[in-house]
């Protein structure tokens, strides 16, 4: 699985794959083995690299926060295949909106180049996954002002690929 974590408004990439000892985590590029206990609800205990540590989570209408020991961090998980993160990203409508793929694939046609004005719903790349294509739309009306990839580039699940502000 991978996502998007914003930790006190910073961005940080996160890969999490289940092992048979517990998790192997890749955050911003750097590995970790961890295990992860949920001791009650809204309560986890994670050792990583031999240390433990116990992660408190409040959650308040808005965003998530988490108390790891006595340290505060507001954190939001943006997960790209979930409804929920798309719903919010579609609702909010200020500042730039980011065009995620929500899964591995492989690009085959960008139908918004940089400066085109698109609007919300509107077509901007296509990607192929498992012999079926997925057309990922705008979801603000706005201009396309970058664009990551080309036709034929293999992409992975939480990549950017196009930027419309």
């Amino acid at each position: 699985m991978t996502y998007e974590v914003l930790i006190d408004g910073q961005s940080h990439h996160l890969e999490l794959l289940r092992t048979e000892h517990g998790w192997n985590c890749r955050l911003d590029g750097e590995d970790a083995e961890v295990d992860a206990v949920i001791v009650r609800p809204n309560v986890l205990s994670l050792i990583v690299h031999g240390a433990a540590y116990e992660i408190v989570r409040e959650g308040i209408p808005g965003d998530v926060q988490l108390w790891v020991e006595n340290e505060h961090f507001v954190v939001e998980l943006l997960d790209p295949r979930s409804l929920r993160s798309r719903r919010a990203a579609r609702d909010t409508g200020e500042g730039p909106q980011r065009i995620v793929a929500p899964m591995a694939g492989r690009v085959v046609r960008v139908m918004a180049t940089v400066g085109t004005t698109v609007e919300a719903g509107q077509g901007v790349l296509v990607i192929e996954a498992m012999k079926m294509q997925n057309e990922l739309k705008a979801l603000k009306r706005g201009t396309v002002k970058q664009v990551m990839v080309s036709e034929g580039s293999a992409v992975n699940a939480g990549d950017v690929l196009a930027v419309v502000e």
